[in-house]
């Protein structure tokens, strides 16, 4: 296999989980400080943290990258997947602009971090059978 290891933005995808770790996390904590009335403005927070620590560990124990990418993907596939709760508020005619932010937050970050979870496994498959070969 290749040194090389996949990036977004020149930021291997570890690093890139801590970082979406972190804005989920900061949503969150934000959401909830404005809406204090709602332990569910911390829902970006509760998904987003074990991105976050997945990512982390993966620096610390690089043997066990695979598994802990994994559980970060699943956890970035969760916020997409809540996320899609904004359809429903939308044609609901929800006007609380915070869950609205939340939900589209969750959506748009969630549905991109997943998207570069699997661009990366797929790379790391082409890698494997190149090394193969």
């Amino acid at each position: 296999m290749s040194d090389e290891s996949y990036t977004v933005a020149g930021r291997s995808m570890p690093e890139v989980s801590i970082a979406v770790g972190l804005l989920f996390t900061i949503w969150g904590v934000g959401a909830y400080l404005v809406n204090m009335s709602s332990i569910t403005a911390l829902i970006p927070a509760f998904a987003g943290a074990p991105i976050g620590i997945m990512g982390f560990l993966t620096l610390k124990m690089p043997e066990r990258q695979k598994t802990f990418m994994h559980i970060a993907a699943m956890f970035g596939l969760i916020c997409a997947l809540g996320g899609l709760r904004l359809i429903q508020l939308l044609i609901a005619g929800e006007d609380r602009m915070l869950i609205i932010s939340s939900h589209a937050v969750l959506l748009v970050l969630g549905g991109i971090y997943t998207y570069f979870c699997v661009q990366s496994f797929i790379w790391v498959r082409k890698q494997r059978e190149i090394s193969e070969n």
